[in-house]
């Protein structure tokens, strides 16, 4: 999509992107059979404090947020967490555009971090393709967490 624009997120942001954050994530609710995510539970208050210490941004169509990603350096590493788009407006490439953002961001970053689990193949596969590499897996009840980077 040509007319997606990506920009940092401000405070006012928030709700919006909490809403389209719990649309987002019922796909992989759906796909693990577990309701009781982390992404599906955050609160306003939460996601607040996600904003103190981390970069967000979104993906925009004329006044639309449609997607979102954040992340924040520790020790030489960015953290991405919580890349999301319209269930709608998947395999696009916003979910591509807002990583690249992300990523230019945190330029001066060694290395790149992130997870996301077993059986989400549209996100292993955009990660894959964007250069990230599994080196860690944990298993929880539910499923195995991947993690990846990219260095």
């Amino acid at each position: 999509m040509s007319n997606i624009i990506i920009v940092p997120a401000t405070e006012a942001d928030l709700e919006v992107i909490l809403a389209l954050q719990k649309l987002a994530y019922q796909s992989e609710a759906q796909r693990y059979n577990d309701f009781d995510l982390p992404p599906l539970r955050q609160t306003l208050e939460e996601i607040q404090a996600d904003f103190a210490r981390m970069a967000f941004f979104k993906a925009m169509v004329g006044e639309r947020i449609v997607g979102s990603v954040r992340g924040y350096v520790k020790d030489d590493t960015c953290y991405i967490g919580r890349l999301i788009v319209h269930p709608d407006l998947q395999n696009r490439g916003i979910g591509t555009q807002l990583m690249r953002a992300v990523e230019h961001h945190f330029s001066t970053a060694r290395r790149f971090e992130l997870f996301t689990g077993h059986k989400s193949e549209p996100a292993l596969h955009l990660y894959h393709k964007l250069g990230y590499r599994e080196f860690k897996r944990q298993d929880m009840p539910t499923h195995t967490i991947v993690f990846l980077e990219k260095v």
